[in-house]
């Protein structure tokens, strides 16, 4: 390939990405997107687009912050690391053999345990995001009398109270407060001048602005039409949680800080930091389907093909280190409902060929044969093609899971007319299936078929009484 030929590729490459999270962005409604692209250690892509500031009309720059919330936590996980390494703490240790001021019930609990989110401890924050007190001390007091949620290892269940306990962990055996600690041990070492702890209280150079459309609403978050500024408040003691500010760049530097050995002096630390925790049940569990495992600080992506971890925050950011392929991908963005750890995948795409979504990466084979066919026919005629596909393969079957994470990744492109065929399909596959009919129904929703829509939550309801959502919605829609 002559070096014109390599450069003209590159080029349509970068363009093709370009276009891709363009159409993105226009699909989600986010703002203002942050790119940076790492590949065998080197920053191979840097691009900004949209706006930083709706209000001011500002666009995003190589220099825009942007929070990345929950990311924070991989931060915390390369902390307590670097303390192991040193031989001041032990993530299999009882964090009581570190703290004194705990419950009866956590004082068994480890570190490991608290990083993964399999502690059962009760949450500090309530269902809104609230804190249970107005300061350190009273949250503190008050999660300290609520009971465990569940049996140590039981289940997954998202958790802030465990992180809290983390840094106060660190604090005691690093000798000084956790952000400095981190700031010193990570942000400086790698070249990370412009990142650092804050909030919307804090005045922050170039900070891009945060925005979102979703709103609580009697006790639950509702999405809403209305695009509003969106405020979030890190106190201090809070920052394992969520705090820091950042830069793709920047982060960009901090993983191949890591990846080379600049953080981590052990590779063995390295793989412990990403290992998922196991269940008592032998199984891993994440937040979804695809984020389907939790390690130290970090969610991971454990499949046969390409597995990756991933920090995701505030449903606004998130990056993906994909280890077998010395790839890394990094989306910060300035929208909560972005989501970009549903599309980052995508973007791997344009690298390795074999993860783009139309050649069926992540999907059963059934799927993709199913897929190919709706597409030619644009979604229409769904049982035939499923029927007639598995007249030609006795193997071709549907999964009912599959059908509808299909349908929602459909809803999350803002291709509700699709997703309404594959839920209308799955329906038509699975008619005693609660959850089938259920989804089909919020979709006729979304799309304004209240009679439809009422229709199927009934089905919904009756084949599973303990529904409340589908109840909710049917006293909702029959009051419009």
């Amino acid at each position: 390939m002559t070096g014109f030929s390599a450069y003209s590729q590159k080029q349509q490459q970068t363009d093709s990405i370009d276009l891709f999270l363009k159409d993105k962005m226009e699909k989600l409604h986010i703002p203002g997107l942050q790119l940076a692209i790492v590949k065998n250690g080197q920053i191979i892509k840097r691009n900004n687009y949209g706006l930083a500031s709706i209000e001011n009309s500002v666009n995003v720059t190589n220099e825009s912050m942007f929070a990345i919330n929950s990311c924070t936590k991989a931060f915390v996980g390369v902390a307590v690391m670097q303390l192991q390494e040193e031989g001041k703490l032990n993530i299999n240790d009882p964090i009581s053999k570190y703290l004194d001021d705990l419950a009866a019930d956590w004082k068994a609990l480890t570190i490991q345990q608290l990083f993964s989110n399999i502690s059962g401890l009760p949450n500090i924050i309530d269902a809104t995001e609230n804190f249970l007190g107005n300061t350190e001390d009273a949250s503190w007091e008050k999660v300290k009398t609520l009971p465990m949620e569940f049996k140590t290892g039981d289940r997954f269940r998202y958790n802030q109270t465990g992180y809290v306990i983390i840094g106060r962990i660190i604090n005691k055996v690093s000798g000084m407060h956790f952000t400095k600690f981190i700031e010193d041990r990570q942000f400086k070492i790698a070249g990370m001048t412009q990142t650092r702890f804050g909030d919307s209280n804090d005045i922050i150079a170039n900070a891009a602005g945060a925005y979102t459309t979703q709103q609580v609403v009697n006790g639950k978050w509702v999405t809403t039409n209305e695009i509003k500024n969106n405020y979030f408040k890190f106190p201090e003691y809070f920052r394992t949680c969520a705090g820091i500010v950042s830069t793709s760049g920047e982060i960009s530097q901090w993983i191949i800080a890591l990846q080379n050995g600049k953080l981590l002096k052990q590779k063995s630390s390295l793989d412990l930091l990403w290992q998922p925790a196991v269940l008592n049940n032998g199984r891993t569990r994440g937040f979804n389907k695809l984020v389907n495992g939790y390690a130290l600080g970090w969610p991971t992506v454990t499949r046969e093909e390409h597995p990756a971890v991933g920090p995701i925050g505030g449903m606004r950011s998130a990056f993906f280190v994909y280890p077998k392929d010395d790839l890394s991908i990094v989306v910060l963005t300035n929208f909560q409902g972005a989501n970009p750890e549903f599309f980052i995948d995508e973007i791997a795409g344009f690298y390795i060929p074999e993860m783009k979504e139309s050649n069926g990466f992540g999907w059963s084979n059934s799927l993709k044969k199913l897929r190919k066919e709706l597409i030619k026919q644009n979604y229409n005629n769904g049982i035939k093609i499923a029927e007639n596909l598995k007249k030609n393969d006795a193997n071709f079957t549907l999964n009912e899971n599959e059908l509808n994470d299909y349908g929602y990744k459909l809803l999350s492109e803002s291709e509700q007319t699709e997703a309404v065929k594959i839920f209308k399909l799955n329906v038509d596959l699975y008619p005693q299936s609660a959850n089938a009919n259920d989804s089909y129904a919020e979709t006729l929703a979304g799309l304004g078929n209240k009679k439809e829509a009422i229709k199927y939550y009934k089905i919904a309801f009756q084949l599973n009484p303990k529904n409340s959502n589908a109840q909710e919605q049917i006293k909702k829609l029959e009051n419009l």
